[in-house]
């Protein structure tokens, strides 16, 4: 099993569990503060490589 198949059943666990335990606003806070806040942590010659990654895929 490749790595980023753990990473996504992992994630996929950890979300499971969430949804369970804590109200559905917690959640949704979670699920969207957490990759925003990672993005905000990167330098802005990697936001724009991140972009450009992005686009490039998308035009493919």
């Amino acid at each position: 099993m490749s790595n980023n198949a753990k990473i996504a059943i992992g994630g996929v666990a950890l979300g499971l569990f969430l949804w369970i335990w804590l109200p559905l606003w917690a959640v949704v806070l979670i699920v969207v503060g957490v990759p925003a806040a990672a993005y905000l942590t990167l330098d802005p010659s990697q936001r724009r490589r991140l972009r450009r990654i992005r686009r490039r895929e998308i035009g493919r």
